[in-house]
């Protein structure tokens, strides 16, 4: 039995009065409780404990009558008792002006054609820039991806509002907010199935989930793999900067052995994930890595990633410089990236260190050879997207061996068709022969028990 709803045993003042089973009303104001005033007295010393001293009076609800301050006389200079107001803008286009030209490269709003005759606006990066406050540290990586994807949507986004961002928890998944699109900043490691729910369901959604790499391989590595396996028509952005930023620099599944953090003081044990040998492992049928710190490179390989129909993973090298700063500087910075990274692209040599260098494939290993004495690039591999075991030796043996550069591009790709659309043409191929069926009838249907 509740306790009786004594207003002496609430020094605060009287509790909101219920709403009834009507519930709350949102076009209507709501009952509220009342304030009633409160005084704390001081606490004086006792047996050596320091007092406390007394909180002033507070006073009731109603609010004490303004006095309005008149000008002063005389018709002097009056300080002004508010915020003042923004000064106001020119209109950016006289009235009746013609429109500016259309940018090259840009997306007309409309897709059937009529914006592009009328001249009415483009896409362009303002239209997916949100205007949210971004609050990323000063100096991270995630700003460089940010912008990229804002630059290369005007031109693959059919319209704006058929576009949506889904990603799950830690630094990069604020993207959504960011974007002036549609989006879902969801829960911890579920970004694949929320996004793979969605496309199934809305397969004309130009869908992107944005993980990383403790989102996307500790907690959401199980959905990660089955994504990727599905082949569901997705574009992900899986940041990896090899440590947990969000909760304050824990090492993550792609740190390396022996990472000092604030959970391994001792040094890592963990054998790190490679995120592109995993995602050959899965099958996944789009595989790409690029930097943030090259963001000409990482816009390539956004639009080769978008231009696919399946899960296209890119994983993208990003510098966390709070927690784990230089992490990748070996393949970002002047001095060392000709040597430690090469930029694959299909059917063109494998060739490095400023065409000094180039990679051939020596039995079931890759090597690096030196571009003198008459050897050429025409000596070297010539890279195929298309052959998985050439992915695989590239995505393994070069992230391990120290002594030979670091790949970045596309390393595989293979057209299969997609979990949504197959899923569509059968639910339309069942839905022809049975009909749409209906849901008390198959509720009804096959064995059922009546309980009590």
């Amino acid at each position: 039995m509740p306790p009786p709803d004594d207003s002496a045993a609430r020094p605060g003042g009287t509790p909101p009065q219920p709403r009834g089973a009507e519930g709350a009303r949102p076009d209507t104001p709501q009952p509220a409780g009342t304030r009633k005033p409160v005084e704390a007295p001081a606490v004086p010393p006792v047996d050596g404990e320091p007092g406390e001293p007394a909180i002033p009076e507070t006073g009731p609800d109603t609010p004490a009558p303004r006095t309005p301050t008149m000008p002063p006389a005389g018709g002097g200079p009056r300080k002004a008792d508010g915020p003042k107001l923004p000064p106001s803008k020119k209109p950016a286009r006289p009235p009746g002006a013609p429109r500016p030209a259309v940018p090259p490269q840009a997306r007309t709003i409309d897709p059937e054609g009529d914006g592009a005759a009328l001249g009415l606006p483009v896409l362009s990066r303002k239209d997916f820039v949100s205007g949210a406050d971004v609050r990323w540290c000063p100096g991270c990586g995630d700003y460089a991806v940010l912008a990229a994807v804002q630059r290369a949507l005007p031109e693959l986004a059919e319209t704006r509002e058929n576009v949506v961002f889904i990603s799950g928890i830690g630094c990069s998944s604020r993207f959504p907010y960011y974007m002036n699109t549609y989006g879902f900043h969801s829960i911890h490691g579920r970004a694949p199935a929320i996004a793979t729910g969605l496309k199934a369901t809305r397969p004309e959604l130009d869908v992107w989930v944005v993980t990383g790499d403790g989102d996307a391989l500790s907690i959401g590595a199980g959905h990660t793999a089955h994504m990727l396996r599905r082949n569901v028509d997705l574009q992900v952005l899986l940041f990896n900067n090899q440590i947990y930023g969000l909760t304050k620099g824990q090492y993550s599944p792609t740190s390396e052995v022996g990472k000092v953090t604030k959970s391994s003081p001792y040094g890592s044990l963990d054998h790190p994930f490679n995120p592109a040998a995993l995602a050959l492992g899965a099958d996944g049928t789009f595989v790409a890595r690029t930097l943030d710190r090259d963001p000409k490179h990482m816009q390539a390989v956004l639009k080769a990633g978008h231009a696919h129909r399946g899960t296209s993973l890119i994983e993208i090298y990003q510098n966390c410089n709070i927690f784990n700063d230089g992490a990748f500087f070996d393949f970002t910075e002047r001095d060392s990236k000709p040597l430690r990274a090469i930029m694959v692209e299909h059917g063109k040599p494998a060739v490095y260190a400023n065409g000094t260098k180039g990679l051939v494939v020596d039995g079931l290993k890759v090597r690096s050879i030196d571009l003198d004495g008459g050897r050429t690039a025409a000596d070297c591999l010539t890279y195929d997207s298309s052959d998985k075991s050439l992915a695989f030796l590239m995505a393994d043996q070069l992230f391990w061996d120290a002594d030979l550069p670091r790949p970045f591009g596309v390393l595989y790709q293979e057209d299969r068709p997609t979990y949504d659309a197959l899923l569509n043409e059968q639910v339309a191929e069942v839905t022809r022969q049975r009909g749409r069926g209906e849901l008390a009838a198959l509720l009804a249907s096959g064995e059922t028990w009546t309980i009590g």
